[in-house]
């Protein structure tokens, strides 16, 4: 096993254990990442992030993961969170391709792959299925996701 696939593995194994801390410590401090919901977040943001889906979650997510290959200089995995949509408790079985790049031995980049439409119609019933593939519900589901950690990271700070 590489050095940075024992990053991405320490990651996960973070996650599944829900230690937002550890998983933030495989970030290099100029992180950047990326996912359809989120869009892009950089620096703190990322970590708060983790820490409030942490949060919400009150450790109930499950987190797997399979798949882990990296390199000097990029890395890759899939992994799957079931979990509770905290707004209104309907399950979500989310199957995400991640790939990273690394620096120094951190993760520099992060970037989460999945299906917007296939996540709404679980986390949004009706409303999801109907009009989740539409621009206009994946800006709401974007904005409310930044509204969100923004809100978070002022009962923190």
């Amino acid at each position: 096993m590489t050095e940075n696939e024992k990053t991405i593995t320490k990651f996960y194994d973070a996650f599944a254990d829900g230690d937002a801390s550890k998983m933030c410590a495989c970030y290099h401090p100029n992180i950047e990442f990326r996912d359809p919901i989120f869009g892009s977040l950089k620096g703190n943001d990322v970590c708060s992030m983790w820490q409030m889906l942490m949060a919400k979650s009150n450790g109930n997510v499950k987190i797997k993961f399979s798949e882990v290959k990296a390199n000097d200089y990029k890395g890759s995995a899939v992994w799957e969170a079931t979990y509770n949509f905290s707004k209104n408790n309907r399950k979500v079985i989310n199957r995400i391709r991640a790939e990273f790049f690394f620096k120094d031995g951190l993760i520099m980049r992060h970037c989460d792959d999945f299906d917007i439409w296939k996540w709404s119609k679980q986390a949004l019933g009706i409303p999801g299925h109907l009009l989740g593939w539409t621009g206009y519900m994946q800006k709401k589901i974007h904005e409310n996701a930044l509204n969100s950690l923004k809100k978070y990271q002022k009962t923190t700070a």
